[in-house]
């Protein structure tokens, strides 16, 4: 089956199934696997944020949508060319990835006739979900069933690792100026680690908030996971929270390798969260995880 993803995370589901062979087309953004982005045609591409600042980048966005304009081009000839069978997309977010409604389009457009699967999760059980979805689509089921039962028994360690324990009060900055709270299925990784989330959208969109809302939420300590960032852009951030919120721990997370994308790294970030709030009682996190920040 010739499969096109148009978000990160279906690129890394895709992988995870054992279906890279059959990938032909990703987006920019997709960087894991490195060769994703190298080996494939890239179909859908976007600004190139990097030398921006985060307040610059969030006037950036807010300014194509309250134009009605897109943050993402899909380069429709290309995706023609490529023949898809299967069209990996979102609604989820029209920050993060191209809405589906956009790509069904321009298949009419174009006259192609490939089937589109939207993933959509608000949870992380609905994350897992998604994978068994992926599977069953690309005739993989057994191998979808089989990647989710390592999951969850992944899930199943971390929680009876931390069992008993102390939940420390954990807030989740997505994003720094202005602050956005954490939402979708980040207070689930934060409960499913051991901790108990505050300032959190559960199951929800992320929303722009104040820090007097952080602040109010008395976290034992803050975990800065922004959205289109790996752990060093996160540490540059999670400085500014450092500032705006003295005298809590503050840490940064590879956002994008272990909190923000909806795919099998999720467990990964559980993991990482787990061994910060529970240091000993389950293994310290890969070197590139987490780092602590201060002024």
């Amino acid at each position: 089956m010739r499969l096109v993803s148009l978000l990160p995370s279906a690129t890394e589901i895709v992988y995870a199934l054992g279906l890279g062979d059959d990938l032909v087309g990703v987006t920019f953004e997709c960087d894991e696997p490195p060769s994703a982005r190298t080996d494939k045609t890239v179909v859908v591409g976007g600004r190139d944020t990097r030398g921006m600042s985060p307040g610059e980048i969030d006037d950036y966005v807010k300014a194509r949508m309250a134009a009605g304009e897109d943050l993402y081009t899909l380069h429709a000839d290309a995706l023609a060319d490529l023949d898809p069978e299967l069209i990996l997309t979102q609604d989820l977010c029209r920050v993060c990835a191209l809405p589906s409604g956009h790509v069904e389009n321009a298949l009419d457009y174009l006259g192609c006739r490939s089937d589109v699967l939207s993933l959509d999760p608000y949870s992380l059980d609905e994350v897992l979900e998604s994978i068994v979805a992926v599977g069953a689509r690309t005739g993989v089921p057994d191998r979808a069933e089989a990647l989710v039962g390592r999951l969850r028994s992944r899930l199943a360690a971390v929680a009876a690792a931390v069992a008993g324990r102390s939940r420390p009060r954990v807030a989740v900055v997505e994003w720094v100026e202005p602050p956005f709270t954490a939402g979708h299925w980040v207070p689930d990784l934060v409960r499913a680690a051991g901790g108990e989330p505050v300032a959190a959208r559960p199951g929800a969109r992320s929303v722009q908030t104040t820090w007097r809302e952080f602040t109010e939420a008395a976290p034992d300590l803050v975990i800065v996971s922004p959205c289109g960032f790996h752990l060093e852009g996160a540490v540059a951030q999670a400085r500014l929270v450092a500032e705006r919120l003295p005298g809590v721990p503050v840490w940064a997370i590879d956002a994008d390798g272990l909190v923000v994308r909806p795919g099998p790294r999720l467990v990964d970030g559980v993991e990482a969260i787990a061994a910060l709030l529970h240091p000993g009682v389950v293994p310290d996190p890969p070197a590139g995880a987490i780092a602590r920040v201060t002024c």
